[in-house]
């Protein structure tokens, strides 16, 4: 996986509009990266987490979000979890039927719509529901019949009040793919050694920058601090091990990285707002 996004080139068939791609194996195969294309992700089967911009959240089975033009991302799955991926992703240019059809007064909601996916957005409850039952149908589906599909779905989420957006409003990273084989070494050295203590002077050495070049660097092109991201990584795969698991917290946290519950649960209300044991009792499997 690399840091730096860099710009992807999405293939597409000749005779289709857009690209429907079924994810079936150990992990995404991607690093972070953008590309004009809006994309709609469907994680049928899938643990780790993902990043929107300057958000990582926990990734489970039946995710959905739908990310705009030239946001950078990233779906990683958990090597721990043990499972493999399966998934489904959309990628579609917003004007993939013609400028003049997506200026039609008919298309005003989906305009807006794809928008506000420049933060990415989050899809929940029902609606998450019936996208996903339209989404399905997708990979035995041709020719016009995919068209309306998509179409279907945009509609759906354009009318509801059941997505949340993602990157904070204010995230403007530095999209240049120019260094991206050093931004794969910092976060590979991170996913390797993120159950240990994460030096900033080690990851700094990685990339072969000093401390203070590392730092602006680093913040510049995710939008966190180092140890922001690290510590968030962490809390993503805590959330999973609680809602999963039977496991006692002070374990969990220990076994994510974490050399004290104090920290652990400092880190844990900052980034999801509350505690790990009311985290547990929300989503816990046992609810």
């Amino acid at each position: 996986m690399s840091a730096k996004p860099i710009l992807e080139q999405v293939p597409r068939r000749q005779d289709e509009s857009f690209d429907c791609e079924i994810i079936q194996g150990p992990d995404y195969g991607t690093r972070w990266h953008f590309h004009p294309e809006v994309q709609i992700t469907l994680a049928v089967r899938s643990k780790g987490y993902r990043i929107v911009g300057d958000n990582i959240a926990p990734l489970g089975d039946g995710d959905l979000v739908l990310i705009g033009s030239e946001v950078p991302h990233v779906w990683q799955q958990d090597d721990a979890s043990g499972g493999a991926v399966h998934a489904m992703v959309l990628r579609f240019r917003e004007d993939f039927l013609g400028r003049e059809f997506l200026a039609l007064p008919e298309m005003g909601r989906i305009t807006r719509l794809l928008q506000r996916a420049r933060r990415g957005l989050e899809v929940s409850g029902r609606v998450r529901r019936e996208v996903t039952e339209r989404l399905l149908e997708l990979p035995g589906a041709t020719g016009m019949t995919r068209v309306l599909i998509l179409l279907g779905a945009l509609d759906l989420l354009s009318r509801s009040a059941e997505l949340r957006p993602l990157a904070s409003a204010g995230f403007r990273p530095q999209l240049d793919a120019s260094d991206q084989e050093r931004m794969g070494r910092i976060l590979r050295h991170i996913q390797d050694h993120l159950t240990e203590e994460i030096a900033r002077d080690d990851v700094a050495r990685v990339a072969s920058l000093s401390a203070g070049a590392f730092s602006r660097y680093f913040r510049s092109r995710t939008g966190k601090t180092l140890p922001e991201y690290v510590n968030e990584l962490r809390i993503g795969r805590s959330c999973r091990f609680l809602a999963e698991t039977d496991a006692p917290i002070t374990e969990i946290a220990l076994d994510c990285g974490f050399l004290n519950l104090a920290n652990f649960n400092r880190w844990f209300r900052k980034v999801t707002g509350t505690v790990p044991r009311d985290y547990r009792s929300t989503f816990g499997r046992s609810r």
